[in-house]
């Protein structure tokens, strides 16, 4: 007995099994959430959005489940709104100053013009990149903060460089842009002590998308067909980048298939063409009742343009325009944040999560200042 058990082989352990990424959140606990944003939305003049960003974060993060446990977003919308602030405290005047020179010398308007989408392109780069950076910094698992050094004019340069490219080649070198500018994000990217990288390739990109480049200018002909395409390749997009993420020994896999959001953008479409079917008829029925108030035959009332001094058509008009935009905006957010988020999660799995166990806490907190750029030049990252 004595010389089996010293000699006995024991069989090597199997590799620890990938864990699947989970969400535990309600549906309609998100609808009201939005909903009450939206309202919030009106009431503010706008401004309530940035508190409305912030409580959506925090109810996709902290219902996401790695191995058990959920992530917590510790953003705030007052860094937000602040961020906003400081951005437009820059933009605007670049916007004033465009103005001018255009009015100054209007020959000088079309030379004027080229510098200007330059620098804001060049903003919108900056911007993406350290939005992303104060998303990660409020970014928290297991008690240890995500975060982000790097330069975002460095970015920022590449993307232009790249940009130009991918312009030359007629959109061709996409998926080697995207690479690239993805190595740079995730190699200036940590959890914790654990430094992230990206080993998704070009060249992988356009192999499972190429047949999408040869689509998109029927696409672009035939309206109909958008939806489909764009959804195939935001699939195809997120698969590709999701299985390139790295940190450390830890490695995400993704099995999303090409036609998995596709019903989620047409649901999108369907609703918003449901209510701008309601927008036009309750414009009609505000129309048909300014016209009876005045006493004027419906036809008159638009053969004469009397429907343009109105100022009762135009409340009401303006009241309807409003509610249709929240309304969309209720949708999106429910399509194209939250129920994209759940699907996109529920075809994660992590491998090596074990490398993630014994992970010491650095980085620092990053401004809002990306976030508020973003959010100017209207590039704003979810």
């Amino acid at each position: 007995m004595q010389w089996e058990l010293l000699y006995h082989k024991r069989s090597p352990s199997p590799p620890p099994l990938p864990v699947p990424a989970t969400f535990s959140g309600h549906r309609g606990e998100f609808i009201r959430l939005v909903a009450k944003g939206a309202a919030l939305e009106l009431i503010t003049a706008g401004f309530y959005r940035f508190w409305l960003v912030t409580d959506i974060r925090r109810h996709l993060w902290s219902n996401t489940l790695i191995d058990g446990d959920a992530a917590e977003y510790t953003g705030r919308g007052k860094e937000l709104l602040i961020g906003f602030l400081f951005a437009l405290a820059i933009l605007v005047p670049i916007y004033l100053a465009y103005f001018l020179i255009t009015i100054e010398a209007e020959r000088l308007k079309g030379f004027a013009s080229i510098p200007l989408l330059i620098a804001f392109y060049a903003f919108g780069q900056f911007a993406i990149y350290r939005a992303r950076r104060y998303r990660l910094t409020r970014t928290v698992w297991r008690g240890v903060r995500l975060w982000m050094d790097g330069s975002g004019w460095a970015y920022a340069w590449r993307a232009m460089l790249w940009g130009v490219l991918v312009v030359l080649t007629l959109g061709l070198a996409l998926p080697w842009r995207e690479a690239a500018l993805e190595r740079y994000k995730m190699g200036h990217s940590y959890y914790g002590d654990l430094q992230g990288s990206f080993e998704g390739s070009g060249w992988e990109f356009f192999k499972r998308g190429w047949w999408l480049w040869l689509l998109t200018p029927v696409a672009l002909y035939v309206m109909i067909g958008a939806p489909f395409v764009y959804a195939a390749f935001k699939a195809v997009e997120w698969r590709w980048w999701l299985s390139g993420i790295r940190f450390g020994g830890v490695r995400l896999e993704s099995t999303m298939r090409r036609g998995a959001l596709i019903g989620l953008y047409w649901k999108m479409v369907g609703w918003v063409l449901l209510l701008a079917v309601l927008l036009l008829a309750y414009l009609a029925l505000s129309a048909a009742l300014v016209a009876r108030m005045r006493g004027m035959p419906f036809g008159d009332f638009f053969a004469t343009q009397a429907y343009l001094w109105s100022v009762p058509l135009l409340v009401l008009a303006g009241i309807g325009y409003l509610a249709f935009v929240l309304a969309t905006n209720v949708v999106m957010r429910v399509y194209l944040m939250r129920d994209l988020w759940v699907k996109v999660l529920s075809t994660v799995s992590v491998h090596g999560i074990e490398a993630a166990a014994d992970v010491l806490a650095k980085g620092d907190l990053a401004s809002a200042l990306g976030e508020g750029f973003a959010d100017g030049l209207d590039v704003a990252g979810f």
